[in-house]
């Protein structure tokens, strides 16, 4: 499990950042020591190139003056002690040949012998020399050719006395000191990055931890959902891209949810539908078959069962066209006919129940003939299940009103019917497939919830909108319009 866990999107994401931050830490990191390292060092050599310049000076100057006598090597060498003091190098001056001719052990008792001072007795390196000479300086990190064990900073400066090379002036640091200087920078910016990198570690994993926290969510979620549980939401917190997808996801749960107590409601509806039918025609057809109803009630039976059967037609060739609508199988037939005319046929096929009822037809009088080019069959239902829905729950002695409005490109047609309307909180589902208001459900005994989502769909195929607005125990209203011209 602890494995497994590791191979999440939280730990890949959590090591890969993790890496990325570790390698420029150590990219910087050094580069920072090489550019201190190279600062360092030519901040050395520019330092003990100066002091040999100026003890150079000197030199010459007392050279020049006191004519090389005690006094002069005395000042000479007391200048290279300070100097070399000052600086933290050995500095000594040498003549062309190379060898140690003044230097700042020459004031301590012993330290010069018959062949002069016993510490600095080697002789430089002649190339070293010849560079002096030629350059009028020197300057390397070296070990002068093995005269010391170990690598030195090395910096030489030609010395003129009246305008021509006496000699050469060193100074001579060990590196050793440098390296400290360097180890000193390292462990602060060590130091200083470990710091940092435990923060921007801890920034990153609770970062990572909130950016992949949506992405966990929705898989807790998901599983739910397969379980059949839509009540699962995931956090939204922001406005950047995982918020909006969060938003997004919550949405579309809460679409999955309506569309699964849709479709449990349908479940619900058809078996209903289907069952109630069935069990009529069923009792009636074995009644006359068993003798059970008389000969001459035969006919009265049968027509029942004729209407149940033809409901049973209804409602499957409803079922049959909402697949083929969302499938996308449905192909219209276009062609011009007169939209009024239409609407005249369909009161007429309603004209015994609107008599029964005793519901008044008004804007009929005002109706023009209005042309248009859309499929005559699927508009003719848009306005049979208007009708029907109008008659329907228009009750005894109410009105429905009719009109019919061409306008600059498409025809507008609304129907208006009397009654207890239909509530805020249903209005906004009147379109759902499979949903039958509360009191639809008592009014509506052949209906599925199919058949204003079909209206829906058959008016948004031919480019046009269908709106619904009701007030309680007074009105209903349906307004759809269609392009007049495909």
């Amino acid at each position: 499990m602890k494995n497994r866990k590791r191979t999440t999107l939280f730990w890949r994401y959590f090591k890969f950042i993790s890496a990325v931050i570790l390698i420029c830490y150590v990219i910087l990191g050094s580069a920072l020591l090489i550019f201190v390292s190279r600062f360092r060092i030519n901040e050395k050599e520019k330092l003990l190139m100066e002091n040999a310049d100026s003890v150079a000076a000197t030199a010459a100057e007392l050279i020049g003056t006191l004519k090389n006598d005690s006094r002069s090597v005395i000042l000479i060498c007391n200048t290279l002690s300070l100097v070399s003091k000052a600086v933290d190098a050995d500095m000594f001056i040498t003549n062309m040949d190379g060898k140690v001719i003044l230097c700042r052990d020459m004031l301590q008792s012993g330290a010069v012998g018959p062949g002069g001072c016993i510490i600095h007795g080697n002789t430089m390196p002649a190339a070293i020399i010849r560079e002096v000479a030629d350059s009028g300086g020197y300057s390397e990190i070296t070990n002068l050719d093995g005269i010391y064990e170990k690598r030195h900073f090395v910096v030489s400066h030609i010395l003129k006395v009246n305008g021509r090379n006496a000699g050469a002036v060193f100074a001579v640091q060990p590196v050793g000191a440098f390296w400290s200087y360097i180890l000193s920078v390292l462990k602060i910016v060590a130091f200083s990055s470990l710091v940092s990198l435990m923060l921007a570690f801890t920034f990153v994993y609770y970062m990572t931890y909130r950016l992949t926290k949506p992405l966990r969510q929705m898989s807790a979620a998901i599983k739910s959902y397969s379980k059949g549980d839509f009540s699962y939401r995931v956090e939204t917190n922001g406005y950047d891209e995982l918020s909006e997808l969060s938003a997004a996801f919550n949405s579309m749960a809460k679409s999955l949810a309506t569309l699964e107590g849709s479709r449990r409601n349908f479940v619900a509806n058809v078996s209903h539908e289907l069952k109630t039918p069935m069990t009529t025609i069923g009792g009636f057809i074995d009644g006359i078959l068993d003798g059970t109803i008389e000969k001459k009630q035969h006919e009265y039976y049968l027509r029942i069962v004729s209407e149940e059967v033809k409901r049973l037609s209804r409602l499957v060739t409803s079922m049959l066209s909402l697949s083929k609508m969302e499938t996308g199988k449905f192909e219209l037939n276009y062609k011009k006919f007169n939209l009024s005319e239409q609407v005249f046929k369909t009161l007429l096929a309603f004209e015994r129940l609107i008599e029964e009822k005793g519901i008044q037809i008004t804007g009929l009088e005002n109706m023009e003939s209005v042309y248009l080019t859309a499929d005559e069959d699927l508009i003719n239902q848009v306005i049979y299940n208007l009708v029907d829905n109008a008659v329907k729950f228009t009750p005894p002695g109410g009105t429905i009103e009719i009109e019919i409005k061409p306008e600059s490109e498409r025809v507008l047609t609304r129907i208006k019917n009397t009654g207890e309307g239909i509530s805020s909180e249903e209005i906004g589902r009147i379109f759902e497939r499979f949903y039958k208001t509360d009191k639809s459900r008592s009014c509506d005994v052949r209906g599925a919830g199919l058949g204003l989502y079909i209206v829906k769909s058959i008016v948004e195929m031919h480019g046009g909108q269908i709106s619904v607005s009701s007030a309680e125990d007074e009105f209903t209203e349906f307004i759809f319009t269609i392009p007049l011209n495909r």
